[in-house]
């Protein structure tokens, strides 16, 4: 019974029982034969009626006993809105009765199903409900650990599935999946439609075993088809190493995402970029598909102090995200990689420093993913993502399907990659 109830209502009367007068018995009469066997045959009507109903009932009953029972609890309605569920109440009750498929039955998938749907109705791809499992394997890949093919995705100005970056040296990454790739199928099931959750549902899977996926590159008239073995996936998200430049030594920051480990990491490269007495840096943030928007702050803020990324809500309003420590490479020089597969919070990095004049951008146009998501943690495990505000630059600048284009642009084709030639790297490197 739910606790909110008033007190009368939680503890109900007990209903008064009404006081029969008694009523004097009539005269007793001997029956007659006649009397006896009109009794005799009233009996055995109404014993008859009464075994034929229960049998009836006891055929229904068996012809029900196949339905799945669900039972129902908390159905109160939301706090300050009059919504009429009872098409909602109708379609969950008819189901079990109706679908042919008793054992796909299920009253807490329903129930999910029902969330995603109408969290779906919204419209923005980016704001999804995660039932356990898809709440656990997010966090899973926040943490840089977990059982795929080394991919994130997300969608473009059009709604189209797209792999935003494969993860370097991953099963994707080796199988020649490109940023910008349109996801057309996973498996035999077509991405229209479809949300995150639910590709990454179908992408994730024991390590050893095998998903086909299916992909439209621009330029390139047929789809290409690719079956990928997923792997455990553990990904280290900094990785410094050191090139000779016109300047001296400079340190090569190789930034693949924003998650739980990436501060600590970065903390750790930059000690060691400083210990060597390095004279410029090279922060290399392409094909990063983002992450945590905190994470992004701290890296920036070694390099730019006050305001690093703006938020806009839906009310117009607008907040500011400061550095959030004494930037340890002010006075250093530096250059920042990116490229199609830069997204979100590797773009507020990019978008902070050259609002800043802090240093210049190379490579090519980022992903153009702007939106904040917040996560609300729900009972039982799973989770909420829903986009709370958009992300602006310092100088207020929306980046969301636009991008951020690069002060110096410089491309990466495959014919260099199989030459084992990175044309951008080597820009950055005569920039600084």
């Amino acid at each position: 019974m739910p606790e909110n109830l008033p007190a009368d209502l939680k503890n109900p009367p007990k209903e008064e029982v009404s006081k029969i007068p008694d009523i004097p018995s009539p005269r007793y009469k001997k029956p007659s034969i006649v009397n006896f066997l009109v009794q005799f045959l009233v009996v055995a009507i109404v014993f008859f009626a009464i075994g034929f109903s229960l049998g009836q009932k006891r055929i229904e009953i068996e012809k029900r006993s196949f339905i799945p029972t669900i039972s129902v609890s908390n159905q109160l309605p939301p706090k300050d809105q009059s919504v009429d569920f009872s098409l909602f109440w109708n379609v969950f009750n008819t189901l079990p009765q109706k679908y042919f498929d008793k054992s796909a039955v299920n009253g807490q998938k329903m129930m999910y199903g029902a969330i995603s749907g109408m969290v779906a109705s919204l419209g923005d791809p980016y704001t999804a409900f995660l039932d356990p499992n898809q709440n656990k394997a997010i966090e899973s890949e926040i943490a840089g650990s977990y059982e795929g093919v080394g991919i994130e995705i997300g969608f473009d100005k059009d709604n189209r599935m797209v792999v935003i970056a494969p993860l370097k040296d991953t099963p994707a990454d080796k199988a020649g999946v490109l940023p910008g790739d349109i996801i057309l199928k996973i498996g035999d099931k077509d991405t229209f439609g479809m949300t995150l959750p639910q590709a990454v549902d179908l992408i994730r899977g024991q390590a050893g075993t095998n998903v086909n996926l299916t992909f439209q590159r621009a330029n390139v008239e047929k789809p290409i088809v690719r079956d990928i073995q997923r792997a455990s996936i553990d990904v280290k998200s900094v990785d410094v190493s050191y090139k000779d430049a016109k300047i001296g030594q400079v340190a090569v920051i190789k930034v693949s995402r924003f998650g739980d480990k990436t501060n600590d990491e970065w903390d750790n490269a930059v000690t060691d970029a400083l210990y060597k007495n390095v004279k410029g840096i090279v922060v290399d943030m392409r094909n990063n598909p983002g992450g945590l928007l905190t994470s992004s702050v701290h890296l920036a803020s070694d390099f730019v102090q006050g305001t690093i990324v703006k938020q806009e809500y839906s009310d117009g309003s607008i907040s500011s995200l400061p550095s959030d420590h004494a930037g340890k490479l002010m006075n250093i020089p530096v250059v920042v990689l990116v490229n199609g597969g830069s997204a979100s919070a590797a773009e507020i990095f990019s978008g902070a420093l050259q609002d800043a004049k802090r240093g210049k951008i190379v490579g090519v146009k980022t992903f153009g993913k702007g939106t904040v998501q917040d996560v609300v943690d729900l009972p039982g495990g799973s989770g909420l993502h829903v986009t709370i505000a958009k992300w602006l630059t310092p100088k207020g600048n929306s980046i969301h399907h636009v991008g951020i284009t690069p002060d110096v642009v410089v491309d990466l084709t495959q014919g260099d990659r199989d030459a084992g030639k990175d044309p951008q790297l080597d820009k950055a490197l005569e920039v600084l």
